[in-house]
């Protein structure tokens, strides 16, 4: 009887099992997620963006006007895209309705995104913390989306992520609109930090879906640092554009 290679056999690409773009359905051959290249490529890339808080800007290499009046308490954002189509639509399909394959795919964007930021000379960070959502919020969601993020960063980036740091302390109305001021005074003291954690000297990542205005980063950003954490990136799938802005 013949002995056949089963290696060399799964090298073949006709009898390689065929991916399919989870955005157009059609067949993709990328290595490692479910998007083919014209669907990537499509995507609402960031480019040029504030070095601080990535809000997109007109060039590159700049800092935004509001981070230079006051400086916020992380100390810079990574985000692939812009909230665009059609990662606003993705986003919304997976948060709003439990769509985590795409979720999935998301998250191992951001996670090739970041890899080539480490490999460009960004600091890794000693500890993901995603942003904790309210209670009540989370019951009738049924899961916390940034959880599930910083879960599947962890796993791709072999960082460790502790989703038992970070409390709302409160419950807060929804982000979405709210203008900014709101934003703030809705976050007022909304956060705490569990027990007698130690973040001293750590190098820390928060892990959301979007920012808009940053008030809730820089909210959880200041409960850190103020408990001795050496710095706080912001790591987020898209970064909305200021209003008015294109």
């Amino acid at each position: 009887m013949p002995q056949f290679d089963l290696a060399f056999l799964q090298r073949l690409p006709w009898l390689r099992p065929r991916r399919h773009c989870q955005l157009c359905d059609e067949a993709t051959d990328h290595p490692t997620h479910a998007i083919c290249t014209a669907c990537e490529a499509a995507l609402p890339w960031l480019g040029a963006h504030c070095r601080i808080c990535a809000v997109p800007l007109p060039a590159h290499d700049m800092v935004c006007g509001a981070c230079q009046n006051k400086p916020p308490s992380f100390a810079r954002v990574e985000a692939p895209w812009r909230y665009a189509f059609p990662v606003d639509n993705l986003i919304t399909r997976f948060k709003h309705q439990a769509q985590w394959p795409i979720g999935r795919l998301l998250a191992g964007l951001l996670s090739q995104h970041l890899q080539n930021a480490f490999g460009d000379g960004l600091a890794r960070p000693d500890l993901l913390l995603p942003v904790p959502l309210a209670r009540l919020r989370q019951r009738q969601r049924g899961f916390n989306q940034a959880q599930m993020l910083a879960r599947w960063l962890s796993e791709t980036l072999a960082l460790p992520m502790r989703d038992d740091l970070l409390l709302r302390g409160r419950e807060t109305l929804a982000q979405q609109g709210l203008e900014a001021a709101q934003r703030k005074r809705n976050l007022h003291n909304a956060f705490v930090l569990i027990g007698n954690t130690d973040v001293r000297g750590q190098h820390l990542a928060l892990i959301d879906d979007v920012m808009t205005t940053g008030a809730t980063a820089n909210a959880l950003a200041r409960l850190l640092m103020r408990a001795g954490a050496e710095s706080v990136d912001v790591y987020c799938l898209a970064r909305t554009p200021r209003p008015g802005d294109h």
